[in-house]
Parts: C-alpha cells; sequence; structure tokens
C-alpha cells in the first residue's frame, strides 16, 4: 500500500494491485492539490489522452470543521467522470466501473443530494414555480435544463457505488479493509500491511490553499473592481474565477470560491468589512467559500435572484442536512429581480440570463458618474454561442432553447460596458473568446480558463491577474475616516459625534503584513482600532488563536491602566488602523466619565476574547453587547448544570462532565459551553451536564447569540459533533430506538427530519426510565408534539406540491398520530408507565409508520426527482 499525506485533512492510499486509489476527506480544492503532488497527472490509455486520479473517495466523519466544508466531491466525481473517462461513451477507461464512495450512511446520502443538486441546481417545474418562475417560464427552463442534461436528469445513485463504513470492518475492494479507529480516524488493511489515515483538521487551522497569492495593498475606491480570480475549478496556479466591488469605499464579492478566505487576507480585506455578496450560481468553485463568509460577527448581505437562491440554499442545505429556511439565519437575503436594474443603495446591478445546467444570472454593475454611468459586467458561466445555435428548437415537448431566448442571451451578453469580464472556458458549458470579437466594450478581461491565452484571444482581450484593480470612479472622500466613525459610534454609543471627532483626529497607520502592533508583555503606549485587513491574535498562556478584523479595540486594557499587554496582535495582511495614543484616550475616557463602564467591559470581554466561541472575527462592540447581557451564575459540586431553554452557558471557573446515562462524553474546562442544543436549534438535550467541583459560569441569552453569524456557526458544528457522539453512546448503552438505513424514504430532508423524531423519542424514554419529574417528561413531550406537528406539515406540502394522489388520506393519518400522542401524555400524567412500555409505544408510532405509510409516498416523489 502507499500512503501519501496530500495537505491537513487530506490523504492518498493506493493498492496498485487492486487498482484501488482513495482520496481520504475532499475539502475544497482537493482536486488542485491532487495535482500538485502528482496524484493527478495527464495521461493515455489505449492512444486516448486522459487523466490519472482517485477511483473512491472516504468522506469525512464530519460535515465541517473549524468553520470549513469537509466533503465537497462534487469535483473530484466530475474529475473521475469526464477528465479520466469513467462516464464518457466509447472512452477505454468507461468499463463500467463507478466512482466509489466510502462512509457514514448519512454522509453518503447528504453527498448524494449535494452533488445532485450540484449538477442540475432545481430538478422540476414545481421547484422552478416555487421560485417565483410563472409557469410558461418554468417549462422553458426544464427544456433548456433537459438539453444540458442530454434528455434525463440522473440523481447520482445511478452513476455511483457507495460502502457505508460505521464501526465494523468493511471490505471495500478484493482483499482490502477498511475501519474506522477514531472520528475520521481509519484504517486500510491490504496482506500483512496495516496502514493509518487520519483526516482531523488540528484545532485553529484551515484547509490549506494550493497556490500562493502574496500580500496587496487595495484602495478604498468610490466604485472600482479587484480582480480576485481568473482561474477555473482545474487551475492550479490561480483562484476561480471571481471579482470584488468597491462601491464607496464598500466591499462587495461576486461569487464565493474556494480558499475564499486566503484570498480576502491576501487582498488585505477582513472578513467584517465584506457588506454583501452577488451570487451568480451554485457550483462549487463559485459556492465553496460561503462559510467563509458566516464568519462575519454579522449577517452580510446575500444578493442573487429567488431562483439562483432556491439552487443554493437547497445545496448547502443538502451538504450539511439543515433546513432550507436555515439560511437566512446566516445571510441577509435580498432578492433581484432579473433583467431590470436593482438599486442597491446607489450601486445599480442587473442580472441576466445566462444557459447553464444549474440556474446562472451573471451580473452588470453600474453607477452614476460626471459624464454619464460607469459600467462593469461580470459574465461568469456563459454559454459558447455555437452550443447555444445547436440547442435551437421551437418544439416545446423536446429539451432545448428557443430562438427568442437566444435572441435575448446574445443581447443581454454583448450589452456594451467599460469593462466586461468574460468567461471562456470552452466546452458545453462555459463561453469562448471568439464570440467576443465584435464586442464594443471599452475593455474586455478574458478569465475562466486553466490555459494560457493564445495570441488569437489576446487580440481580443486582457488579463486580469490576482489583486490587479480597474478604477472605474475615483474617490475624493475619506472612507476609511467613516469607517472609524461607524465603529467608534458602535463601540461609545452614548457618546456625541462632536465628542467622537476627538478621536476621529488621531492618525491612520498601515501595517505591512507579518508586523507586530503590539508586543505580549510590553507596556501599552498606543490603542489601535483595525480598519482593514485582519489581525491575529496569540498569547502564550493559551491554545486560542483569534483572528480579528474591522471594528476590534487592539490594547485598550493595557493601555488604559499602564499594564504589560497580555497578547500579541500580528498582521496577516495590509492592516490599516486607527492609532490612539494611550494617554489621549485615557484622558478621553475619564472626561466623559466611562472609565468604570469600560473597565467592567474590558474585564469579560479579555475573558470571551481567550475562548474558541467568541475569539474569532468579533467586534469590540458586538463583544461589548454580549458582556452587557450575560449574567453570572454559580454551581456547587455534583450540581446538573441548565441554563434554562433560552441559554447558553459559559464555563468561567471550574470543570463538569458530560454523560448520557453513566457514559462520560468529555469534560467541559473554562471556555467550554453548552446549552446550544435547545436553546439554538430547537433541539432536546440528550445528554446531561454535571459539575465537577464549585464552578462560575455566564449564562448568555440566545437571542443574543443567534445574530452573529460566525458564533451560531461554531455552535452549529458543536452542537453536530455532539450529536453524534450522544447517539453513538445511547447505541452502545443499549439505546432504545436507533436508525437504521432501512428506515430511509429515500428523500434526504425527510430522513432528517425522522432521524430528529427518534432523537426526540429517546429523550422521553430517558426521562421515563430515570425517573424524571413530571415538568422533565412534559418538556420531553411538549418538544416531540412541537417537532412531529413541524415534520407533518412539510411533509403534507411536499406532497401536495408534487400531487400525490393519496394526500389527503396521508394528512389524515397524521392527525390520528398526533391524537395517539395526545394520549400518550393523558397516560403519564395520570398512570405509572414503564420506559419499556413508552419505547414500544413510539417503536410503533414512528417506525411503523414510516415503513409502512411514508415509504408507500416514497417512489412517487422520487419519480419527480425528489430526493
Amino acid at each position: 500500500m502507499i500512503k501519501v499525506d496530500v495537505a491537513a485533512g487530506l490523504a492518498w492510499v493506493e493498492v496498485p494491485e487492486q487498482d484501488l486509489r482513495v482520496l481520504c476527506g475532499c475539502p475544497a480544492d482537493s482536486v488542485k492539490h491532487m495535482m500538485l503532488r502528482g496524484l493527478i497527472r495527464p495521461t493515455k490509455v489505449g492512444g486516448v489522452a486522459c487523466e490519472t486520479g482517485p477511483t473512491a473517495i472516504l468522506l469525512s466523519d464530519v460535515m465541517i470543521q473549524n468553520g470549513a466544508f469537509c466533503n465537497l466531491g462534487e469535483f473530484p466525481v466530475l474529475q473521475m467522470f469526464y477528465r479520466q473517462g469513467m462516464l464518457l461513451p466509447g472512452h477505454p477507461n468507461n468499463t463500467g466501473r463507478r466512482p466509489l464512495l466510502i462512509g457514514r450512511n448519512e454522509q453518503l446520502q447528504a453527498q448524494f443530494q449535494y452533488i445532485y443538486r450540484g449538477n442540475y441546481g432545481l430538478i422540476s417545474v414545481e421547484e422552478l414555480m416555487e421560485a417565483g418562475l410563472d409557469e410558461a417560464h418554468a417549462h422553458e427552463m426544464m427544456r433548456l435544463k433537459l438539453r444540458f442534461a442530454f434528455g434525463r436528469i440522473q440523481h447520482p445513485r445511478e452513476l455511483l457505488d457507495t460502502k457505508a463504513l460505521d464501526d465494523a470492518p468493511i471490505e471495500i475492494a478484493d482483499g482490502v479493509s477498511l475501519r474506522r479507529i477514531a472520528l475520521n480516524v481509519f484504517e486500510f488493511g491490504y496482506q500483512d500491511e496495516r496502514v493509518q489515515v487520519d483526516i482531523n483538521l488540528p484545532p485553529f487551522e484551515v484547509h490549506e490553499c494550493p497556490y500562493t497569492l502574496g500580500f496587496h495593498q487595495i484602495p478604498r475606491e468610490y466604485f472600482a473592481v479587484i480582480h480576485s480570480g481568473d482561474g477555473d475549478g482545474w487551475d492550479i496556479r490561480r483562484p476561480s474565477m471571481g471579482a470584488i466591488l468597491v462601491f464607496q469605499g464598500r466591499i462587495f464579492l461576486i461569487d464565493a470560491g474556494p480558499n475564499l478566505i486566503y484570498s480576502l487576507t491576501s487582498l488585505g480585506i477582513g472578513i467584517n468589512e465584506v457588506e454583501g455578496i452577488f451570487h451568480t450560481h451554485s457550483h462549487d468553485d463559485h459556492f465553496a467559500g460561503l462559510t467563509t463568509l458566516i464568519r462575519a460577527d454579522r449577517r452580510i448581505k446575500y444578493f442573487a435572484t429567488p431562483m439562483v437562491r432556491a439552487a443554493v440554499t437547497k445545496k448547502l442545505a443538502a451538504l450539511l442536512s439543515i433546513e432550507e429556511e436555515d439560511f437566512s439565519d446566516y445571510f441577509e437575503v435580498h432578492d433581484l429581480v432579473l433583467g431590470q436594474w436593482n438599486d442597491v443603495g446607489g450601486l445599480e446591478v442587473r442580472p441576466i440570463f445566462s444557459p447553464h445546467p444549474v440556474e446562472t444570472t451573471p451580473f452588470y454593475f453600474r453607477v452614476l458618474a460626471e459624464g454619464g454611468y460607469r459600467t462593469y459586467a461580470h459574465l461568469a458561466d456563459i454559454a459558447g454561442l455555437d452550443i447555444l445555435q445547436g440547442m435551437i428548437s421551437e418544439d416545446p415537448a423536446k429539451p432545448g432553447l428557443s430562438l427568442a431566448r437566444m435572441e435575448q442571451v446574445v443581447a443581454d451578453y454583448f450589452e456594451p460596458a467599460d469593462v466586461k469580464k468574460v468567461d471562456i472556458g470552452g466546452g458545453l458549458i462555459h463561453g469562448e473568446a471568439k464570440d467576443f470579437a465584435e464586442d464594443t466594450s471599452r475593455k474586455i478581461i478574458l478569465s475562466h480558463t486553466a490555459l494560457k491565452l493564445t495570441d488569437a484571444q489576446k487580440r481580443i482581450g486582457s488579463g486580469a491577474s490576482f489583486g490587479t484593480v480597474d478604477v472605474l470612479v475615483r474617490s475624493y472622500r475619506d472612507f476609511a475616516r467613516r469607517s472609524a466613525w461607524e465603529h467608534l459610534a458602535s463601540y461609545l454609543p452614548g457618546i456625541g459625534d462632536a465628542h467622537l471627532q476627538v478621536l476621529l483626529n488621531c492618525p491612520l497607520e498601515t501595517f505591512n503584513p507579518e508586523t507586530i502592533l503590539i508586543r505580549e508583555g510590553a507596556v501599552g503606549n498606543d490603542i489601535y482600532l483595525v480598519l482593514t485587513g485582519q489581525v491575529e491574535m496569540l498569547a502564550s498562556d493559551s491554545q486560542v488563536r483569534s483572528l480579528l478584523s474591522a471594528g476590534a479595540l487592539l490594547g485598550e486594557l493595557a493601555g488604559l491602566h499602564g499594564l504589560p499587554s497580555m497578547e500579541t496582535y500580528r498582521a496577516t495582511s495590509y492592516v490599516q488602523a486607527l492609532r490612539l495614543s494611550a494617554d489621549f484616550y485615557l484622558e478621553f475616557v475619564k472626561r466623559n466619565d466611562l472609565f468604570a463602564d469600560i473597565s467592567r467591559l474590558m474585564e469579560i470581554r479579555e475573558f470571551l476574547s481567550r475562548t474558541w466561541l467568541f475569539g474569532e472575527v468579533v467586534s469590540t462592540g458586538t463583544l461589548n453587547r454580549i458582556a452587557n447581557q450575560m449574567r453570572p451564575m454559580t454551581a456547587d459540586t455534583g450540581k446538573v448544570l441548565s441554563p434554562g431553554e433560552q441559554n447558553v452557558a459559559l464555563i468561567r471557573r471550574g470543570d463538569a462532565l458530560r454523560l448520557v446515562g453513566d457514559q462520560e462524553l468529555e469534560t467541559l474546562t473554562p471556555g467550554d459551553f453548552f446549552g446550544e442544543e435547545t436553546a439554538m436549534f430547537e433541539t432536546p438535550s440528550l445528554s446531561r451536564v454535571v459539575s465537577s467541583g464549585p464552578m462560575e459560569l455566564y449564562v448568555v441569552p440566545a437571542q443574543t447569540l443567534k445574530n452573529i453569524p460566525c458564533v451560531r456557526w461554531k455552535l452549529f458544528e458543536t452542537f453536530h459533533r455532539r450529536s453524534r457522539a450522544c447517539t453513538e453512546a445511547q447505541v452502545v448503552s443499549g439505546g432504545d430506538l436507533i436508525w437504521r438505513e432501512e428506515y430511509s424514504v429515500n428523500i434526504q430532508r425527510i430522513d432528517n427530519h425522522h432521524r430528529r423524531l427518534f432523537e426526540m423519542s429517546n429523550r422521553l424514554i430517558a426521562a421515563v426510565r430515570l425517573g424524571k419529574g413530571t415538568a422533565e417528561m412534559s418538556e420531553a413531550l411538549d418538544f416531540l408534539k412541537g417537532y412531529a406537528t413541524y415534520h407533518f406539515s412539510e411533509e403534507e406540502t411536499l406532497l401536495e406540491r408534487y400531487g400525490y394522489p393519496e394526500e389527503a388520506g396521508h394528512a389524515a393519518k397524521h392527525r390520528r398520530l398526533l391524537a395517539q400522542l395526545h394520549e400518550l401524555t393523558e397516560r403519564l400524567a395520570t398512570t405509572t408507565v414503564t420506559a419499556g412500555d413508552v419505547a414500544t409505544f413510539l417503536q410503533d408510532w414512528i417506525v411503523n409508520h414510516i415503513l409502512i405509510e411514508d415509504r408507500r409516498y416514497a417512489p412517487f416523489i422520487n419519480a419527480k426527482g425528489v430526493y
């Protein structure tokens, strides 16, 4: 066997004798990492040019690590299908062997649905109409979608093989075994050899970037375009096609490709500076960076047409096994009208339709200036004119494109602009440079390719390397001072504008990347308010490493009290900051009678900033709001800790144990938290937390945290990790209701709901078994009833949307099930009921309904393309 550690969280295991090559883990750009290591390289088979590469993917046990996607199999699967030739008709590598996915059952199902949505986006007339299209346009879009799909939408189950890996060893090829040793730690065996693979990311690490970007200092102009990528999903030298708009000094992204955090850092843009994102479509090379934007301390604005938003949310929901509605918890959604100019605070944007396998809308942007409008066009994932011409069909019963739609697409593509960035990737789903030879735009930039420009292409358009800028309207304003005023006004809400101007008259300073602003142990003479870029905070007495961006106030505690700094602050990019001398700032604080309040908040902020939950990219103003709304709590030894349904508890001092039954799951120490499952995600707790000794805690209202995406995202990651640990502990200890794959109805969202019902049922059974009081059993019942009601409603809506003929009868059965649950409630309140009685009831109540009733509608809904 051959093992290669490709990158953090990514490995390769090969058994040449069995022609088995396993990609272990598949974060963003894993294909590019394999190319760089020579694991994917050009070759010929039977005289036909193709590539080498993996034949199988071992999925991560968890969906996200340290805030980033772990299982992005879209491009590795495409590489196997097309660049290796495993799916190409007549190709020597098309032998009937299919790419193999290995992993936990829920991860396999999530991967299927994510790849399905990545291939097709919205998959039915009903879904298109739900996204706002009228029936005629929905049918027209499905005709086009079917043309790209060669007449039939195929679920990945038809194209991929799978092997489920639970806790028992399995055989993945002739004589090749695989077993899980621990979370994301696996052992391969072949003959007498054993190889271990660990695809866990170290704490605070993110997946590596396959290319080097350097550092750039970007001006905050009135209207400018920063070119942040011109490669494609296979280019090992450059980021995928993308751009960043600067409008009135504010930052807007166009798409979110892989390694977005590296691109922003390289350009000196902190995550808290990003005002919004304009999204063209949902392919991974434009989608995989979305989780980076969730790391801001406010919801970043999301601009897209409803059909693009619907495709993106369905793909994200599939990947993370969440509800589509949860998207708005992380982004501030603003729908754009297709084909019209939409006003975004003075920046005008017009999305245009582009034929593509998934819903796609390139953008035109314009800003009014002296002499008229200045315009930028971002034509990502367009199609070549020859391809579109070949798709024309006026027969509404056949896949294709109408001549009228073709003419409108062409007119939109060739509308003149001052700067136009064009996809020239070629093939079936990308554009061609030659189509723009007569385009009258002032400047054309050719993009979305892994190839060097030919001489013919160079005569048509320009290149734009990473970090280059096209300024369309110069600025005569100081946007940095405006940013400083906004942050100070948030931090010092009781201080009037005239007094804030005293602080704003301090100097702005720029720091080069990797420069130390404040050194640990040095007495602070200066305090810095970060305005642009990113700073890392390091402390020798803590393993926490925090990344801070716009709005962070550095060195305030040391500066006000004349103390040595407890941390080192170091620029990771170009950083611009407002410098406040410590003596001057102290005098300002005293004159405005702020010292006592600021000192109190600083002490709490210091603690919060050293925790994993709050340490990253949370501005000083946001930390103050959290600190003002927390309340202290104490606990004696051996106490079962409960912060209340609407709160998350944060440990200040002391330790606690998280238990399922008598089984210890983890030890919680200062900086750890609990209570997120009930307070944030409305799921009953499957474990209990018991103090190991005297403790001090802070109780934080969940409502305070719900609007801070970076905190909510970390809570979400922890919630899923802990839920899995609780479920596994229940299985080991003889838990009551166990989810089995034969219960699946082959519809991911419904299966996720059913799993939640199992978890809630087990909480009720545990409450009865442990002899919990009426209040606790009542609470468990309320959770179960509430979620069952929600699930039944969602299921009935799905059946009604697709015209299931027995929908009325199915809804009637739901009403009977709720009546039975009401009867159980009365029994628990009036008679002695054992845990076995409750388990038997719930086994019949849930499992029999799934196995008998729900499986009846599954084939009908699957036939509509819904999985």
